[in-house]
């Protein structure tokens, strides 16, 4: 029955993944890359010599640089072609992305405004509700904004009474925001815009008067969109006033990597400002009674010693999820009238697992915890008594929880590997909860199964792994897996339905996750485990993912591909790089992979918090060691390779891609193509219209398709 098994594996899997094999010993015919000059740029850093042949494709808008684009785009373009399948998949992704979906609803003066995709709209629509019973009609539609769909919905922010609108539109995948009002009784905008803001929501004060937001200068005339960007400053904007009459709210000329996330309490009485430096957890936290102009600001935390999240407040008091002593987080509340420490006040302590998130609503703490890398909700009542456990449908994960302190009612969200997410609204006074919104698309969820086991990393830590396929599936060596990880800036990665991990399960794949060090899945402790010179444990623990799939048979080198998005870029470079016998194929996504310039262009500086800076002597090494641009070696047979990115990438600016692939398409000893496939019009991921992400997943799984297939 085994051997039956094998053979009939070899066979569905050369007919579905393959594009069929010439039984020769080399597997692909051999690519002229595009030229790309190498020049003798040699920098000197903490008296170590560092080449850098292809900085000049750090220009991205040059002659040259977009000539070396769109010949490489020609050459990906032709090896893509070539595969039969990627036809076949882009039709199943297109039927299977044709559902409509819907985000958790948030209701301000009685109104409900929600965001819909009927299916293959390029954008989400947001529309809004009069009533809950009352049909929605459209508010905001991006879709006519662009014919190519690139024009994105990036925030939204309702006035208390529901009556006004804040939105934001990014064109191209860019991080910049151009606020607007709408009046959301006739669907007509003021002449108010708001430019140059970015990294920021939108807080209206209760009386609808205004809203406060964050921006940065405007860029120098000249200046690069990859220019590093400095001081952020909070803003207040009047409703029917021009840009120029903003007031200047609060910045801070002594540090240039500040940022200031301002908004409104729900009582209305004060404005709160989150203050973050990069990606650092820990963050400040000052406040400013809104009644008393005269009123001082007070900075109620002013050291980075941890993290203080506001929730909500009774007046004076103010409760915070915070990890103050407590790594796994806790809830505390203080008395802003009486600040001194020694009145802090412990509302729920610490458990066992992480504390991921808080919401205060329905007179009571929702409070989100990670068992495990999936969530558990469980109801506390104010002054912290535990009230019970909220059921949930599955092993998966959550998010939402939106309201007011008073409400009767929350919403939220819920999703898994093989379920699409699902919008729930939970009634406290009955005490269940009932699908607000369910998804219907064409394929059963029961007929995949999701199972969580345990790698050893190569210091003996545990690092967990879920693991999800079809029903029927009996992994062998020969089972086409995709290993996906991220592995930093305190993220965690938990249970959730993406259509193409889907089809890559029809097709009689394996998906697994790793959750690695440096997320956030187990608390503070995990996460600076994986950070600055601490960075290796988290390649080595997705190595260990890797080799544990192949130990137990779930698949073998040559079956294996690696996967990750940005910092999950970094992490598919550095791990392809430092052992590229372990993987059959490498598809490094919008990846940080110069390591020894990243902090050079646009936000990359707010990232030091978790790599380290090059200005430091021993940082710089520990970067060096494991950059992956910089330990590419000439002669070295690396895996099939398609690194992906986009021209409009202002966060992890193209460059990183862009000089990766002409390097390693000048070390590559092997016979494996090195491919990199340059988006234009979309940039980091966010805002990405349908069509594109329908593309961009057929390609990858084309090109798996053709490099994992049986030789």
């Amino acid at each position: 029955m085994q051997t039956q098994h094998v053979v009939r594996t070899l066979l569905v899997v050369g007919l579905v993944w393959g594009c069929g094999s010439s039984g020769s010993a080399r597997r692909f015919a051999p690519i002229a890359y595009p030229a790309a000059a190498r020049t003798d740029g040699v920098e000197r850093i903490h008296g170590v010599e560092v080449a850098d042949p292809y900085r000049w494709l750090e220009d991205e808008n040059s002659a040259e640089t977009r000539a070396w684009i769109e010949a490489q785009n020609r050459v990906t373009d032709a090896f893509l072609a070539a595969c039969p399948a990627r036809d076949e998949i882009r039709a199943r992704l297109t039927e299977l992305w044709d559902f409509e979906r819907c985000s958790v609803p948030v209701q301000r003066g009685g109104r409900y405004f929600f965001r819909k995709n009927d299916g293959l709209q390029n954008q989400d629509v947001l529309h809004v509700a009069d009533a809950l019973e009352a049909a929605p009609r459209v508010l905001i539609d991006p879709n006519v904004l662009a014919e190519d769909g690139t024009v994105a919905l990036a925030g939204t922010a309702a006035s208390e009474d529901g009556n006004w609108l804040a939105y934001a539109l990014a064109a191209a995948g860019s991080d910049w925001m151009e606020w607007r009002i709408r009046n959301v009784a006739t669907g007509e905008d003021l002449p108010d815009l708001v430019k140059w803001s970015k990294f920021s929501r939108a807080s209206w004060t209760h009386d609808g008067r205004g809203f406060f937001y964050s921006r940065y200068d405007p860029p120098l005339p000249g200046a690069r969109p990859s220019s590093a960007l400095v001081f952020q400053k909070l803003y207040f904007h009047q409703r029917g006033t021009p840009q120029a009459e903003d007031v200047l709210v609060y910045q801070d000329p002594d540090h240039e990597d500040y940022g200031f996330d301002g908004f409104v309490t729900e009582d209305g009485q004060y404005l709160g400002i989150h203050v973050w430096q990069g990606t650092l957890e820990e963050n400040l936290f000052y406040l400013k009674r809104l009644d008393d102009p005269r009123a001082p600001l007070v900075k109620l935390i002013d050291t980075f010693e941890a993290t203080y999240r506001y929730l909500g407040n009774d007046g004076s008091v103010f409760w915070f999820l915070t990890s103050l002593e407590a790594p796994l987080q806790r809830v505390i509340a203080i008395d802003v009238e009486r600040p001194e420490r020694a009145g802090w006040k412990e509302v729920i302590p610490a458990g066992k697992h992480v504390l991921e998130s808080v919401s205060v609503v329905g007179e009571r703490l929702v409070a989100c915890y990670l068992e495990d890398a999936h969530a558990a909700v469980k109801l506390f009542r104010l002054d912290g008594t535990f009230e019970r456990a909220l059921e949930l449908p599955g092993i998966g994960t959550v998010g939402g929880f939106t309201g007011r302190r008073t409400d009767t009612e929350t919403f939220f969200a819920f999703t898994s590997f093989a379920r699409p997410q699902t919008i729930y609204r939970h009634d406290f006074a009955l005490g269940y909860s009932l699908p607000f919104h369910r998804p219907t698309l064409g394929f059963e969820p029961q007929d995949y199964v999701t199972r969580q086991v345990r790698c050893t990393s190569k210091d003996g830590t545990a690092v967990p792994l879920f693991l999800t396929h079809k029903q029927d599936l009996v992994p062998d060596a020969e089972t086409p897996t995709l290993l996906y990880g991220y592995g930093g800036f305190n993220v965690s990665l938990t249970p959730s339905f993406r259509v193409g991990n889907l089809v890559w399960m029809e097709r009689g794949g394996i998906y697994a996750q790793a959750c690695l060090r440096g997320g956030g899945e187990y608390g503070r402790q995990w996460h600076l485990a994986g950070t600055r010179l601490r960075k290796q444990n988290v390649f080595d623990d997705f190595n260990a993912a890797a080799e544990w799939l192949v130990a137990n048979g779930h698949t073998s080198p040559a079956r294996l591909a690696i996967n990750g998005h940005s910092n999950g870029g970094l992490l598919v470079g550095a791990c392809m790089v430092q052992r590229p016998e372990l993987f059959g194929a490498c598809v490094p996504q919008v990846g940080v992979l110069d390591m020894l310039r990243f902090h050079k262009f646009t936000i990359g500086h707010a990232w030091v918090s978790d790599y380290g800076s090059p200005a430091v002597r021993e940082e710089f090494l520990a970067l060096r060691a494991y950059s992956p641009l910089h330990n590419l070696r000439p002669g070295v047979s690396y895996p099939p390779t398609l690194i992906t990115t986009a021209d409009h990438d202002d966060r992890v600016v193209p460059a990183h891609s862009f000089k990766f692939a002409a390097q390693l398409q000048a070390c590559q000893a092997g016979d494996g193509p090195v491919l990199i496939r340059i988006e234009t019009r979309a940039g980091h991921g966010g805002g990405k219209p349908t069509t594109k992400q329908i593309e961009e997943d057929a390609d990858v799984l084309a090109f798996l398709a053709r490099v994992l297939a049986p030789r």
